[in-house]
């Protein structure tokens, strides 16, 4: 076969990491004329790298998870912490990001999973991007920029595991705009699932909740925390699944009076335009409404080593379960044993997560 010129092997590889990629894409990431991408393509089909392009019909059961990619770094002190000098701990990192916990455990079930988000032009963010593509997520729709560094976020525990001090760096994510959810539209068009995390600014939020009324994919959102939740409109119209606890629903619906029940959360996030929500009360389990009303379920026993990615597994299951044709009560239900699974594992995805994994511990619903 003959050998590849330098253009060519870049073009290729391009390809290689996105099949659908358009030859203005290849163009305008490699510096060259549009017809120059399509001299090379044509040479790459004689030569037999490439079958050449055709038309592709989209899946119907793949989730694309749009939001925050970081680094976790973790400091467990070895003794009581002085302030104002240096003291020993034992230190760990890991990859987070909420949307990116969710693609994480998406595709370790066995969903065809994509992710759309940011990160810097540096180690970080391409040691991100490499475990991503090793998990078998399509990681096309990930821009790069040397403008800002790939998120990061540290955590200070003391010898008893409490956090003492957090501190983050996520200004990246102001720079996901409505144009990168445009570039990856075609992406988001052929999801059955979008999941979105508030870690997008309210632009961004807001123009994908508004061209989401006129696709046919089906728009999952999950506050992140209190302050962020606010970053969403207050008509909720055009998102089909939002989860979040009751202070981040409060701080969503900006009531007169503060809601206290997770119940009534639930349905005022229905009122609000929601189509269903699932508000989260951590030990005592989950309230939902769905189309069939509102239900309780109480939390899976566990024992909890860290509750870091509890939430995201959560919501993971209950998409993943979705997707197989459950129901919201029934997925949920699923979603909250995935979350329980997570509590006892030390890492913020299970290590040993798989869809044979969560079967078989399915018998701990009925307990």
């Amino acid at each position: 076969m003959d050998e590849l010129a330098p253009q060519e092997a870049a073009v290729l590889a391009l390809i290689k990491v996105n099949p659908f990629v358009g030859q203005q894409e290849v163009a305008d990431q490699l510096g060259l004329a549009r017809s120059t991408v399509a001299a090379h393509i044509v040479q790459l089909v004689q030569k037999g790298h490439i079958l050449g392009r055709g038309y592709v019909l989209a899946s119907g059961q793949r989730a694309i998870c749009v939001g925050g990619a970081v680094l976790d770094r973790k400091y467990n002190a070895r003794a009581p912490l002085v302030m104002e000098t240096s003291n020993p701990v034992d230190s760990g990192r890991s990859f987070g990001g909420v949307a990116r916990n969710v693609a994480e455990n998406l595709a370790r079930l066995g969903t065809a999973t994509g992710f759309v988000s940011m990160v810097g032009d540096d180690e970080t963010g391409r040691a991100i991007l490499h475990y991503l593509q090793d998990c078998g997520i399509d990681i096309s729709q990930v821009a790069m920029t040397s403008e800002r560094p790939t998120a990061e976020y540290a955590a200070i525990l003391d010898p008893a595991g409490d956090l003492v001090l957090g501190i983050s760096d996520m200004s990246i994510f102001d720079l996901i705009g409505p144009a990168q959810i445009d570039k990856a539209w075609p992406h988001l068009a052929a999801a059955s699932w979008v999941f979105a995390d508030c870690n997008l600014p309210p632009e961004t939020l807001a123009s994908l909740i508004s061209k989401r009324r006129d696709a046919r994919f089906r728009l999952a959102i999950d506050a992140v925390s209190t302050p962020k939740a606010a970053r969403l409109p207050r008509d909720l119209t055009g998102i089909d699944l939002i989860f979040m606890n009751i202070d981040e629903a409060n701080a969503v619906l900006r009531l007169d009076e503060v809601i206290t029940d997770a119940g009534e959360a639930a349905l005022a996030l229905q009122a609000a335009g929601a189509s269903e929500a699932v508000v989260t009360m951590g030990a005592r389990g989950i309230a939902v409404a769905g189309r069939e009303g509102l239900k309780f379920f109480p939390a899976v026993e566990a024992r909890p080593v860290d509750m870091t990615g509890a939430g995201d597994a959560m919501i993971a299951g209950t998409l993943h379960r979705l997707l197989e044709g459950d129901d919201l009560y029934r997925a949920a239900r699923t979603g909250a044993l995935l979350g329980t699974l997570t509590t006892e594992s030390p890492a913020s995805v299970h290590s040993e997560l798989s869809e044979r994994f969560l079967a078989a511990n399915m018998h701990r619903l009925d307990r």
